[in-house]
C-alpha cells in the first residue's frame, strides 16, 4: 500500500534496471488496461522499451520518465508526440495506482511550461471505469479513437 506521505521524483529511464521495468510490465493488473501491451516482456523488450522512449527525448525535448515514489520505482509515464499533438501517458504499478492525479498534475507542469505544447491528449483503454481523476485534471472527452485496431475513449487537457 502506498504510504501517505510521497515524495515522487522523476528520473530517466535507463536509470531504472531493466529487471524491475520487465516485473512491471508483466503484471497481470497491468495487462488489464494497456491492450496494445506485448505479453512476454523480457530484458531484451525492456531495453527496447527504453531506448525507443529516450530517442523521443532526443527527437522532441520531453519524453517519458521512470516515476519514484520515496526513491522507489512506482512506474513510469511522460509524453510523446504523435503528430501534432502531445500525448500523455501513464503506467504505475498496481501498489502505486492512487497517485496517478498526483503524478499527472507534476508531469502537465512541465507542458504548461513549454509554450509550443497548447494542450495534450490521453487515449484511455475502454476497460478502465474510474474517471473521475481525469476530470479533477480538466481533460475533456474528445470521442472514441481506433488506435492500432483498438479502440480507446480520447481525452484533452488544454495546457495555456
Amino acid at each position: 500500500m502506498i504510504k501517505p506521505h510521497c515524495k515522487l521524483s522523476f528520473v530517466r529511464l535507463p536509470d531504472i534496471p531493466l529487471d524491475e521495468i520487465v516485473a512491471h510490465m508483466s503484471a497481470h493488473r497491468i495487462a488489464e488496461h494497456m491492450p496494445l501491451l506485448t505479453p512476454q516482456w523480457d530484458r531484451r523488450t525492456a531495453a527496447e522499451f527504453v531506448t525507443a522512449k529516450e530517442a523521443c527525448w532526443l527527437r522532441d525535448g520531453l519524453g517519458h520518465w521512470a516515476i519514484l515514489c520515496n526513491d522507489v520505482y512506482a512506474g513510469w509515464g511522460g509524453f510523446q508526440k504523435e503528430g501534432d499533438e502531445w500525448d500523455f501517458g501513464l503506467v504505475l504499478k498496481p501498489d502505486y495506482f492512487g497517485l496517478g492525479s498526483r503524478i499527472a498534475k507534476h508531469a502537465l507542469e512541465f507542458a504548461r511550461a513549454d509554450e509550443t505544447i497548447p494542450f495534450v491528449t490521453l487515449l484511455v483503454p475502454l476497460s478502465r471505469r474510474n474517471l473521475g481523476g481525469l476530470r479533477r485534471l480538466g481533460a475533456t472527452l474528445i470521442g472514441e479513437v481506433e488506435y492500432e485496431s483498438i479502440l480507446f475513449l480520447k481525452y484533452r487537457i488544454g495546457t495555456q
